[in-house]
């Protein structure tokens, strides 16, 4: 079976996070650990993101005058994008386990 395709962005930030992983492993913490933490910043970054835009959407229904509509959407476009990476991962993550829960020992 193979892996669906990933989007090209998505494809991007896997492959940065990748490499901060190998470059992290090298500095003296093991692969998981860097995993890790690569994957909690991951996630932080995400919820900050939403919480950005929920933050602009409840300003401009308030009618704030500082606040721009194009502001808006792109804060929701990145928040959605950094959201559908997580997922992502997730899934392949989730595609993994299985994988390996399937192997004969």
């Amino acid at each position: 079976m193979s892996p669906a395709p990933i989007n090209p962005a998505a494809r991007q930030a896997l492959d940065r996070m990748a490499w901060a992983q190998a470059s992290g492993a090298s500095s003296g913490a093991s692969p998981a650990e860097g995993f890790g933490s690569h994957l909690v910043e991951a996630l932080e970054r995400t919820d900050s993101l939403q919480k950005v835009a929920d933050n602009l959407v409840d300003r401009v229904g308030a009618g704030d005058p500082e606040v721009d509509v194009h502001d808006v959407m792109l804060a929701l476009s990145e928040a959605e994008l950094s959201f559908r990476l997580m997922l992502e991962i997730r899934n392949r993550a989730v595609e993994a386990y299985q994988e390996l829960s399937r192997l004969q020992v």
